[in-house]
């Protein structure tokens, strides 16, 4: 007879009823017996969920005074007064205003800057971020309306090394730099860092440019347009010349006489010179309308000893032949120093109209690319009514030539130095800082920073942090918006850019490390 197979046992689960001895009934017992068992069981579970029940009161009530005695902040804050809070909701009136009102009830924020693109030129002064300018950028995003730059600070605070820094650190996006005359030799060591080309001049040196080459010629130009460019160029270079030279406007029987004798010289030379331009005056072969050849050698004879000095007067052998270097456009910078020329600041901004009208002659070339012009102790130049017709010529034609000009000057009073008030010298080089839509103004002295307010309408706070500016730090206005920064520079920029190297003796070396400069 098959035998069942053994039932599997159970295992207990949490929760069962696991009480033994109460529950056990021997086999054969009667049914009195069996329910007294019973009874028995529930007796015993009864009272071990009573046993349980006061265990989990006893546990919660040492918890509560556990929190109790601990004192801690209870989850929805104090109750009462001492919540410093009220339950219902804090209703303000509205107020509508303007966001230049508006803009006071948070005096503490600082300017969001003018983006990431661009050169690095240091650290906003109140956000402590980053400072990035680029006025190709900023032209391209509508902040400006030009590229042009004024930058102007007393000697000493950095603003030398401020350009050089933007000068160089644009090199990396592909820009190309041009000094068409650098009257101390600072930029003569910058040039040579960066791989470029410093052309000196001077008494001793075999150097020497002809103002009146024709330079590169635009693609875009055809041969009559070039000739008229390259004549209008040449003739506004001898006018400035020549009324530098006099210190007068030049009459209009002179302008005939040196138009006749540029002429000549074009057409009796393959590269004509000044030395061809004064032999002309004093010697002239044909007769023009209105003047015969006395009337031509007698009505620019003043002009043509007044050009003659740079034939063979005291400025002899720098612009009076052919060049003797050439203007390679594909050098990330080009500088001519003019260190060696020493004289009154008429001398030197005669010299500096010829050195930068040779210069000019290649940098008008649209093809060429974004490039930097810096004219480096500007004032020299704005002294020159001509010359200054011819700088806010290249002013408005920065756009269309892919220039920024970058004008440095000590303070903006060396305008009131320029002409006689409401004069047109005057306006015009009031109109070279109308052109610029960036201003930069290092520290200025107390009796300056009033002037420089009203000429480039700062605010009355603004004007009140000019004197306290540290070395290195400038006011910055992009058109209607002013900026603090410093400007940071690495220890081998320190070792070039440091106009101050000949004061500073071994003792007075800077820390390694990025400096404010």
């Amino acid at each position: 007879m098959p035998v069942a197979p053994p039932r599997p046992t159970r295992e207990p689960v949490a929760g069962a009823r696991r009480i033994a001895a109460p529950a056990y009934v021997p086999a054969g017992t009667g049914r009195q017996a069996r329910r007294a068992a019973r009874r028995n069981v529930r007796r015993v579970e009864a009272g071990a969920r009573v046993a349980e029940s006061s265990a989990r009161k006893a546990a919660r009530d040492a918890d509560r005074a556990e929190r109790q005695a601990a004192h801690c902040l209870p989850r929805a804050g104090e109750d009462g007064s001492d919540s410093l809070r009220v339950y219902r909701p804090l209703k303000i009136q509205q107020h509508r205003a303007t966001s230049e009102v508006l803009a006071g009830a948070y005096p503490f924020l600082a300017e969001a800057g003018l983006g990431e693109k661009g050169v690095y030129v240091g650290t906003d002064s109140y956000s402590g971020a980053a400072f990035c300018f680029d006025p190709w950028v900023l032209y391209a995003d509508g902040v400006l309306t030009n590229p042009n730059v004024l930058l102007a600070g007393i000697i000493g605070r950095g603003k030398s090394s401020l350009a050089k820094s933007l000068a160089t650190r644009s090199i990396a996006f592909g820009r190309k730099v041009y000094v068409p005359g650098d009257p101390k030799g600072e930029w003569t060591p910058v040039a040579e860092a960066v791989g470029g080309q410093a052309i000196q001049l001077g008494g001793g040196l075999s150097t020497r440019l002809n103002p009146l080459d024709e330079g590169p010629r635009p693609a875009a130009l055809s041969e009559a347009e070039w000739i008229n460019t390259v004549t209008g160029r040449r003739r506004d270079l001898l006018r400035a010349i020549v009324e530098m030279s006099l210190a007068r406007p030049m009459h209009s029987v002179e302008a005939t006489a040196v138009f006749t004798a540029l002429d000549a010289a074009v057409r009796e030379n393959t590269t004509p010179t000044l030395r061809h331009v004064v032999e002309a005056m004093f010697n002239p072969s044909h007769a023009v309308a209105g003047s015969s050849i006395d009337q031509l050698t007698a009505d620019g004879r003043a002009v043509a000893h007044a050009l003659n000095r740079l034939v063979t007067g005291d400025l002899s052998g720098l612009f009076d032949g052919p060049s003797t270097t050439h203007f390679h456009t594909d050098l990330p910078m080009v500088s001519l120093d003019l260190s060696r020329i020493h004289g009154s600041d008429q001398l030197i901004a005669l010299v500096m109209t010829c050195a930068s009208t040779w210069m000019e002659a290649a940098i008008t070339d649209p093809d060429s690319g974004q490039r930097w012009v810096i004219y480096d102790e500007a004032w020299r130049l704005l002294r020159s009514p001509a010359l200054l017709a011819r700088m806010q010529s290249q002013w408005k034609l920065s756009r269309a030539w892919g220039i920024a000009n970058l004008m440095i000057i000590h303070r903006l009073s060396d305008l009131d130095a320029v002409g006689d008030a409401n004069s047109a010298v005057r306006n015009l080089a009031l109109g070279l800082l109308a052109d610029c839509s960036t201003r930069i103004i290092y520290a200025q002295e107390a009796g300056e920073s009033t002037k420089t307010g009203a000429a480039i309408g700062l605010a009355a706070a603004e004007i009140a942090q000019l004197p306290d500016l540290e070395r290195g730090e400038g006011l910055w206005k992009i058109k209607d918006r002013a900026f603090l920064a410093r400007n940071v520079l690495t220890p081998g920029e320190l070792a070039v850019f440091d106009t101050n190297s000949r004061m500073d003796g071994p003792a007075a070396r800077r820390p390694a490390g990025p400096s404010p400069c």
